[in-house]
């Protein structure tokens, strides 16, 4: 379970030193700190669950949701997510793993958006296209179809028959709403070649 510093000095409210007494916790791998304020009561839950309540709002993505989908043959240990009007990258490490973030444009946030539920907790990731359109963003701009599909499938590695299983639709509908060169040639080389 998931607690803040509040809720957690207002549950030890009876104790005389209940920051003190959080300390202890800690210590004694009672509680774990997943950032500043901010605990999690049990050491086995998965760090994809925790990705959003760490630094949100945010969606898993980019190539943690890639390798999820089989997109790309990288296993990814880092925990990587989306966020917007951040103004810059943020990273955290605690013991459940490592976990970055970085914006995308607020127009193309909230598409795209899966909302998943294990264990009795609830986590975003984006779906396959938005996970391939969100790491298209962040990656040097291209200057052709040539290029972007070199990006694709020898920079990235995406696997060709996951790639075809993608919903080009999806795509192409939110792919306007990045505004850069990368989604724009994939959106022209979809067009020429599916």
């Amino acid at each position: 379970m998931i607690l803040t510093t509040s809720i957690l000095t207002e549950q030890l409210h009876k104790y005389s030193d209940p920051a003190g007494k959080i300390l202890r916790m800690k210590k004694d791998g009672k509680i774990f700190q997943l950032t500043r304020g901010l605990y999690e009561t049990d050491r086995n839950v998965q760090g994809h669950c925790l990705a959003g309540a760490i630094f949100g709002p945010s969606y898993l993505s980019f190539d943690y949701a890639l390798s999820v989908y089989g997109l790309i043959p990288e296993a990814v240990y880092a925990f990587t997510s989306a966020t917007f009007s951040k103004k810059k990258a943020k990273e955290c490490d605690n013991i459940f793993g490592h976990f970055s973030y970085q914006d995308v444009p607020s127009e193309a946030y909230p598409l795209g958006i899966v909302i998943k539920e294990e264990n009795g907790y609830i986590y975003q990731i984006a779906a396959p296209e938005k996970a391939l359109c969100d790491k298209l963003y962040i990656m040097p701009p291209v200057t052709s179809q040539r290029d972007i599909e070199k990006m694709l499938f020898d920079d990235l590695r995406i696997d060709t028959t996951e790639f075809d299983r993608l919903n080009f639709d999806d795509i192409l509908q939110i792919g306007d709403k990045y505004h850069c060169n990368n989604l724009k040639y994939l959106m022209k080389y979809l067009r020429r070649n599916k």
